[in-house]
């Protein structure tokens, strides 16, 4: 996992904006990484709204530049390009839903450089030198700050991360908590809880890693400091140039 692009995200909030219960801002801060990170100078543009007398959404254009000459090892050339954006109102559409979705309006064009990316799921092994070269601690095994999560109770802030528990009969789909179970202990050396275990498990993708800890394991890998053109950033969307801000270390 490499520097990456920015993306916008928005801790404890849902679309940017409704306040959603605390257990499921939880679950958004500790997904699993489902992908290796990307890196190189990246850039996002949205450009304006498409005109009334252009299709909804145009076609998507990939960028035919040749990557650069220089392969970082066990990574793969994304060539970038132009794409449409977004949502019409989905209340108007066959089978659109009820919600009006304003998060994701207007439909726009958005231009993506090339980049690169690991050919592989950053594996349990791979994070576990991390951890062991910078003493790094997950979002997952940190304990939850009360300013962070106001309402809940003191004796539910603790480190932990969010379970798939599936139900043994039918469930209404409205309430994620039906099948989604805040475990205290889970992390990614116990991805189902205090009692499991990654052991054995050494070529299986890392799970339980949130936004935050995905940035840190990229700003301190060990091709950041070989290939300097690189970028990546923090939670709050803050660049971090490496070489230009103090990174946690280096891995190789």
């Amino acid at each position: 996992m490499s520097p990456k692009c920015t993306l916008q995200t928005c801790s404890g909030r849902a679309s940017c904006g409704k306040t959603v219960p605390w257990p499921l801002a939880l679950l958004l801060a500790a997904v699993a990484v489902s992908s290796a990170a990307w890196w190189l100078p990246l850039r996002l543009h949205s450009a304006t709204t498409l005109p009334a007398n252009q299709p909804i959404f145009l076609p998507t254009r990939a960028n035919t530049n040749p990557p650069p000459k220089s392969v970082p090892e066990g990574m793969v050339w994304i060539p970038g390009g132009e794409f449409s954006m977004g949502s019409a109102d989905p209340r108007s559409l066959p089978h659109g839903g009820g919600e009006a979705m304003e998060d994701a309006r207007p439909i726009h064009r958005v231009y993506l450089d090339g980049l690169w990316m690991d050919k592989t799921d950053v594996t349990n092994a791979q994070f576990a030198r991390f951890v062991k070269a910078t003493g790094y601690k997950t979002i997952a095994e940190r304990r939850p700050q009360a300013k962070d999560f106001p309402g809940v109770a003191a004796k539910d802030l603790v480190p932990g991360s969010i379970v798939f528990t599936p139900p043994s009969h039918p469930v209404p789909l409205n309430n994620y908590s039906q099948w989604w179970s805040y475990v205290p202990g889970a992390d990614w050396q116990h991805p189902l809880g205090p009692h499991s275990s990654i052991r054995g498990r050494d070529e299986y993708p890392v799970v339980q890693i949130a936004y935050d800890d995905a940035a840190a394991y990229t700003c301190a890998h060990d091709n950041a400091k070989d290939h300097p053109g690189f970028w990546c950033s923090s939670f709050d969307n803050t660049p971090m140039r490496f070489g230009k801000r103090k990174t946690i270390g280096v891995i190789g």
